[in-house]
Formats: C-alpha cells, sequence, structure tokens
C-alpha cells in the first residue's frame, strides 16, 4: 500500500549545507586530509582494540605504526585523486579509490613491522584495512549523503523507464538542484518491485497512484529506443494525469556529446503523431548524391537545411549552398563545417549568397561547380505573407523555379528535384497556385526533352519547421495563453523534418522525367487537438466553458485569407506505387511547353507592371483548379486601391490594373 509523501522541503540545516557548498575548494580540501589525518590513526587503534581488547599496543615499538600509517596514506590518497573528487557526486569510481588507497597505505606499515616487529600480530593490519575503509569511506559518504538530502529540495518527479537510460538520469539528478526521483516506472514485468539507485519500480498501472499519493508534478520519459507508437501510447496515459511530461535526449545525441543525460526538454511533437519512420532505402539515398556534386537553393530554410544535413551523411564530392539569407547561411555552414571536422568527410563545402531569380548566376555556378544534382527548396512558404506580398511570391515560387531549372538544363545537370507542398493541389492561395505552376514549369520542360531529369515531390506540413504551428503553440504556452488557433476543425498533415527530407533524397532517385512524388503523410491531425495535447502535456489546463478556472484558453481566430479547412495530396485518384512504401507516384494532367511559355509571358508582365489582378487572371488560367478564396491581399497593390479609388469612382479610371500598366510604363 502507497503511502501519501509530503511534498519535498528542506531537511536539517538548509543554511549550513548552502554555507558548504560555498567553501572555496581549497579549504574543502583542507578538511577532507584533516579527517584523514584523524580517521587513519583512529582506525589503527581500534584494530589493537579489537584484536587485543586494549587500546594499549602490547610494545612502545607498535607506536612506530602510527605515524607511518599518516604519512603514507596522506600522499597515496592525494595521488590516486580523492582529494579532487567532488563529494556530491562520488559515485563507484571513487569507492574504488577508497578501497586502492587504503590497500596501497597498508603496504609501508607492513613493511615497518617486518623489520621492527617480529611479534606484531597480523590480524591487526587486516581489521585496521578494515577500519580504515569504514571510517575513510564512510566519512565520506555520510558527508556525500547530507548534501544530498539537502539537495533534494526541488521538484519531486517520476522517471518512466527503469532501464540504463533510466538508471543513467536518475544518478545525473541527483548530482544537481532541479528534480528529486522519488520512482521508477517501467513497462518490464521483471523489473517491479526492484530498487534502482534507491527508488523502487513500479508498474504502469499504478502510475495514477503513485502521481496522487506522492504529489508528483512532473514525469520524465527515459525511453531513447523505444517505437514512436510506444511513446504515443504512453503520452495518451499520462494526459489524463495532469503532469509535465518531459524527455531525455535520443542517444545518438547523448553519445555524440550534442546533450547530455539531463538535458531535459519537452516532449517531441511526433511522438503525439506515434508514427513510426520507416527505414530508408540505401541505394536511393547515396544514387543522386555519393561522389556527386550538389547544389541545394534554400539551403538555410528548414527542409534545406535538413536536406544539407541528410546529403553530408552520404558523402558528396562537393556540397554547394546557396541562400538569400546571410544569417541562415552563415548557421547552417558553421554546423556543416563542423559534421565535417567530427567525421573527416573528404568533402568541399561552398557557401553562396544569392537569389533564384538570377538566372544567369545561377547558370554560372551551376557550371562553374560542375553541379550533378539540385535540390530546389528555395521558396517562398508562409501563406498569409505570399497572399499579402504577392508580387514577390510569384517572382520566387514561380520564376525562381523556371530560371534555376533553365540554368540546370544549359549546365547539363543530371537530376533536378523540386520541394513542393500539398497546397499545390486545388489551392485557394497565391502560394499553393504559385507552387503548382512551378510544377507545370518543370513538367513542361521534361516534354521540351530536356537533358536534365526533372521531379518533385510534394508533401504537407513539417513539424517544428520555421512559421508551423507547433513553436507558436509552445511560445503562447510559455506566455500563459491565449493559444491562437484559426478554427476548431481545421486539419493538416504532418512530418517531421528529417524524414521529409530523407523522402525528398530517395523519391529524387526514383524518378525518370516529369514525374510528381506524393509522401504518405499517414493520418491528418485536428490543429485544435494538437493544441489541447500540448497544453495537457505540460502539466497545465485547458480553461474553456467546461473548465473556467483552467490555466491556457483556447481562442479561434477565424480561417486567415485563402487558407482551407482541409488539405489533399492528390489531383485526382490516379496514383501509382514506387518501391518505397511511403512514396507514391501521381499521375496528373500537363501543359505542353508552348502554352506554358505564353503563360509565363503573360504572368511575367504582369508581374512586372505590378498588376495584381492580372497575375492573378493568368494564375487562374494557368492551374487548374485555382479558385481564390479571397479578394486581392497584396498590401501594395490595396494601398494603391484605396488611394485611386476617388479616380475609379469619378469615373476617371476605367481599371485599377489599367492605370497602374500606364504609370509604370
Amino acid at each position: 500500500m502507497l503511502q501519501r509523501k509530503r511534498a519535498a522541503r528542506p531537511v536539517g540545516d538548509f543554511s549550513l549545507y548552502r554555507a558548504i557548498l560555498r567553501l572555496p575548494r581549497q579549504t574543502k580540501r583542507l578538511v577532507a586530509v584533516t579527517a584523514d589525518l584523524i580517521m587513519i590513526p583512529l582506525a589503527l587503534l581500534c584494530a589493537f582494540a579489537v584484536d587485543r581488547h586494549d587500546v594499549v599496543p602490547a610494545s612502545l615499538s607498535h607506536l612506530a605504526l602510527f605515524p607511518t600509517a599518516v604519512m603514507f596514506s596522506v600522499p597515496i590518497f592525494a595521488r590516486l585523486g580523492l582529494y579532487r573528487a567532488v563529494v556530491r557526486f562520488m559515485g563507484s569510481r571513487a569507492t574504488f579509490a577508497v578501497v586502492k588507497g587504503v590497500t596501497f597505505s597498508l603496504l609501508p606499515m607492513l613493511a615497518v613491522a617486518g623489520l621492527l616487529m617480529s611479534e606484531m600480530p597480523w590480524s591487526v593490519f587486516v581489521i585496521y584495512w578494515a577500519f580504515a575503509l569504514i571510517y575513510v569511506g564512510g566519512s565520506r559518504f555520510i558527508v556525500r549523503s547530507y548534501l544530498q538530502r539537502q539537495r533534494g529540495t526541488g521538484e519531486q518527479v517520476i522517471i518512466y523507464g527503469a532501464g540504463e537510460a533510466g538508471a543513467r538520469l536518475a544518478f545525473a539528478l541527483s548530482g544537481g538542484q532541479g528534480f528529486v526521483p522519488v520512482a521508477f516506472v517501467d513497462d518490464n514485468p521483471s523489473t517491479h518491485d526492484t530498487v534502482i539507485h534507491g527508488l523502487e519500480v513500479y508498474s504502469p498501472q499504478r502510475l495514477p497512484q503513485l502521481v496522487d499519493y506522492l504529489e508528483v508534478p512532473r514525469v520524465l520519459l527515459a525511453l531513447p529506443s523505444v517505437s514512436r507508437h510506444r511513446r504515443q501510447e504512453i503520452l495518451n496515459s499520462l494526459e489524463p494525469l495532469g503532469v509535465h511530461v518531459q524527455t531525455m535526449p535520443d542517444l545518438p545525441d547523448i553519445v555524440s556529446g550534442n546533450a547530455r543525460v539531463d538535458d531535459l526538454r519537452d516532449v517531441d511533437t511526433a511522438d503525439l503523431l506515434g508514427r513510426d519512420p520507416v527505414p530508408p532505402v540505401l541505394e536511393l539515398l547515396s544514387h543522386c548524391i555519393s561522389g556527386k556534386v550538389v547544389l541545394v537553393t534554400g539551403a538555410g530554410g528548414s527542409i534545406g537545411s535538413e536536406l544539407c544535413r541528410q546529403i553530408v551523411k552520404q558523402k558528396p564530392r562537393r556540397l554547394v549552398l546557396l541562400e538569400l539569407s546571410e544569417l541562415a547561411l552563415y548557421t547552417i555552414e558553421r554546423e556543416l563545417r563542423q559534421v565535417i571536422a567530427a567525421h573527416s568527410f573528404d568533402l568541399e563545402l561552398i557557401a553562396l549568397l544569392g537569389s533564384v531569380q538570377q538566372r544567369l548566376r545561377m547558370r554560372e555556378l551551376m557550371q562553374i561547380y560542375e553541379i550533378d544534382t539540385v535540390y530546389h527548396a528555395a521558396a517562398y512558404k508562409h501563406v498569409p505573407l505570399v497572399e499579402q506580398n504577392m508580387i514577390d511570391g510569384l517572382q520566387n515560387n514561380v520564376f525562381g523555379t523556371w530560371h534555376t531549372a533553365e540554368a540546370a538544363i544549359e549546365a547539363k545537370v543530371e537530376t533536378f528535384v523540386l520541394v513542393s507542398t500539398d497546397k499545390a493541389v486545388l489551392p485557394t492561395n497565391v502560394m499553393g497556385a504559385s507552387k503548382r505552376f512551378a510544377e507545370l514549369v518543370l513538367q513542361a520542360l521534361h516534354q521540351r526533352n530536356s537533358p536534365t531529369r526533372f521531379c518533385m515531390v510534394r508533401f504537407g506540413n513539417v513539424l517544428e519547421s520555421s512559421g508551423s504551428v507547433v513553436p507558436l503553440f509552445r511560445d503562447q504556452i510559455r506566455q500563459g495563453g491565449p493559444i491562437t488557433v484559426t478554427h476548431p476543425e481545421i486539419i493538416r498533415y504532418f512530418m517531421t523534418i528529417p524524414e521529409a527530407a530523407q523522402l525528398v533524397i530517395q523519391a529524387g532517385a526514383m524518378g525518370e522525367g516529369g514525374d510528381v512524388f506524393v509522401l504518405d503523410m499517414g493520418k491528418p491531425v485536428k490543429i485544435d487537438d494538437l493544441a489541447r495535447r500540448l497544453v495537457k502535456l505540460v502539466g497545465l489546463t485547458v480553461k474553456d466553458e467546461e473548465n473556467p478556472d483552467g490555466d491556457i484558453e483556447i481562442c479561434y481566430t477565424g480561417l486567415r485569407p485563402a487558407e482551407k479547412l482541409y488539405e489533399e495530396l492528390l489531383i485526382g485518384n490516379n496514383v501509382a506505387g514506387t518501391q518505397h512504401p511511403r512514396i507514391m507516384r501521381a499521375i496528373e494532367e500537363s501543359l505542353g511547353w508552348r502554352k506554358i511559355h505564353e503563360f509565363l509571358e503573360q504572368l511575367q508582365l504582369a508581374t512586372q507592371t505590378f498588376n495584381c489582378a492580372r497575375a492573378r487572371e493568368v494564375l487562374c488560367q494557368a492551374v487548374a483548379g485555382y479558385t481564390p478564396a479571397c479578394r486581392v491581399e497584396d498590401l501594395v497593390w490595396q494601398q494603391r486601391e484605396r488611394l485611386v479609388r476617388p479616380a475609379v469612382e469619378a469615373g476617371k479610371v476605367a481599371d485599377l490594373g489599367r492605370f497602374v500598366s500606364e504609370k509604370l510604363s
């Protein structure tokens, strides 16, 4: 039967604890040396008392053992590092050092006894050895126990996972001042009712009782190797308990030195999806990369930077990074150079500032660096921002793709992979329409018998990417709310950034030319449910009509201009499988190059004259299924419209688009 424990509180004189910690290191060492100078003679005195039942040695010559013991023991202890060890963090290595120190200090005493004391009983030395271990080691562990008990004023936590990772986490936390482990929970029945680091291991079925009786506000997951599906089941069981759930880093990060065992973080949102990644097909990963020269456009973005990380692992001959943002380029270049140095990769890394809209520049760099493969991730992807900056969105997403693709053809690039989006399917916004137009451009270029193999990879949202909802929700929760959700019924497909990048690379290797690949995104996620789960997993409650005293309120702000409730991945239902279980090949209609080129010329004229209305007309003609969900939201266009409206109403100007064109011409 579990007994209720009080919340952690100071034990003993906490001010003494802090005073001890603040002592200078030299003072602490002096205290340790002084204690040993007392303990060693005391251990020898006790040995005589136990052996002879008298504290007085049988002969005055025996007194020579006392200075011998002191004179040799302290230097030996110092040599073994006992005075450098931090008592609070002493573990098994320190225990072994105490045993070695006491044993080595016994050797000079045996030599003195052998030379001067023939009648000396050898049992005294055995007893002395035992007492010295108790006094020297015991004194240190008593102090360690006291300091750890005083340190135990932090927040009580339960560790889920009693394996090696859980034991290491409990030991790491025992040396800090933030959390106090009070129990383990583990799925393995063989560990139940055992004790690890002084903590009992319980069954997961008893977790609600533990949280209630021990008054624990936080559960730490120590499950670095468990599947995502099982992690999702565990998180589902923890949600109703009202505890803050955190997890230790993944084992690869710990092994590589990028994280410590006790670097706790909030639960990875990917665990909420419960979908385990499919192992990559190694041949597909390396096909377009190993030993080749690779260019990544938009290399500093969420997908672009992850593509670079995955590409480096496949050992290309040269990797060229192209990025418009100076800070983003600096950040990813610095990270990649550290990885290359750490693994001694034979790889040339080139970091270039530039825009994909500069066709001649793109052709020059592709020819000079002899590019074999292009991963085109440069794009403006934020739906409301592209809607409000329509001209620049079209210039970057449509013409940037066209100019980069034409440059690749002229430079005889082997493979060109476009990173596309599910918003290109039956788009209602400029961003989605521009990405679908970019797909059509590449399909038409393929029909032009291009020497470059073009393919497109279409997928939905990626978790934790810049501008995505998850980082926004986390920030809003930290600030105390409210969480802003556009609509209670809005759903989205999600995938982790590493999985998306791996699948993009593999899909690119399967392309025959003009292919549109669609990634299996799993089941769609309701954004409202995602927000509520994030609130519960930090130990808080949602404030609503049913729970007016909750912690975090969820506010529905309404769909943003051109935003859809649901996203699709396919135009129609004509799809074929591939050699990868999560990559499908979409069979969709495309336009010939002559027709696409006409649309490009018309769109170019509209963007050059900043005629948003005409640009939208061209998009509607070129992109089948594009149905704008709102008026033209471009901010400059709307401001100009407000200024010109009086002239339009007075009949002086018949059309805003014509007025703009005439003014600019």
